[in-house]
């Protein structure tokens, strides 16, 4: 199973705002032993992001969403999610009071009496409409909910989207308690290993014999090379290394610099 991640809004793509959802997400997922296998960035086009939900609804993907949950001419993420499911929009009962919860507070802060069928108190409510079958994800920021959409057919919180609004504030503490709450059994148990050094004065093809013998003899071990022009630190050179079960990873390592030394290259510890 393979965990995703789909960032939407024009904001990001035209660069109005940066994106600060990846690092965090990269981050917060390698402290669980966990890793990201993909991720799409989209604007705010209905018919694109139906589309991509579509097909990721068809996965065994964990996938996380941001962005788009509002209720202004702009949000598109929850109708966009109904359309690709087949499934109408309704008010789930949780967030329905959650979000009354939240209207409360907000009159209480300011000193007035709650009056819930307010036009704008009612337009609030579309917040809390999700798609049929969905779940709440509770927002700790301001209690208006995110919500999640198990896969058809999968098993219980095995592939699903799990959707929460675009500020990092609300999004990434949502995301955590999906974590911890449904994937807990699943963290640390793919330990990981990986070592690499700086290669000096050497081309990718000189470096590719020995990186295809690597991985041919240790399939748990994946070989990666990052060439770097160089700058006023560090001249060219090429991250050379070997990421994997540790056991393998260390063995892929110990005949990486073998294979260096053999045809003397120069290297140092990255």
């Amino acid at each position: 199973m393979a965990i995703g991640l789909i960032i939407i809004g024009d904001e990001i793509l035209s660069g109005r705002r940066v994106d600060k959802h990846f690092p965090k997400i990269l981050e917060m997922l390698s402290t669980r032993g966990l890793s990201l296998d993909w991720a799409e960035y989209i604007g705010d086009d209905p018919a694109r992001i139906t589309a991509t939900l579509k097909r990721t609804f068809a996965s065994d993907d964990i996938v996380f969403c941001t962005g788009g949950i509002g209720a202004t001419p702009d949000d598109h993420t929850r109708q966009c999610a109904a359309a690709a499911l087949g499934v109408p929009l309704v008010l789930h009962p949780q967030a329905r009071e959650k979000i009354r919860e939240r209207i409360a507070d907000t009159a209480r802060d300011a000193g007035l009496e709650v009056d819930y069928d307010t036009p704008d108190n009612l337009h609030r409510l579309k917040m809390g409409e999700f798609p049929q079958g969905a779940a709440i994800i509770p927002n700790p920021f301001n209690k208006i909910p995110g919500f999640s959409v198990p896969h058809q057919g999968a098993g219980a919180h095995s592939g699903a989207h799990y959707f929460a609004p675009g500020f990092p504030v609300m999004a990434w503490p949502m995301f955590e308690w999906v974590l911890d709450t449904y994937y807990a059994d699943r963290f640390h148990q793919n330990p990981q290993l990986e070592q690499s050094v700086l290669v000096f004065g050497a081309m990718e093809s000189t470096l590719t014999p020995l990186m295809e013998a690597i991985e041919t003899e240790f399939p748990l071990v994946k070989v990666f090379s990052l060439p770097h022009v160089g700058d006023g630190n560090t001249r060219r050179h090429i991250d050379l290394g070997v990421k994997g079960e540790p056991v393998q990873s260390a063995a892929a390592f110990k005949k990486m610099l073998a294979g260096l030394d053999q045809i003397k290259a120069e290297y140092r510890p990255a």
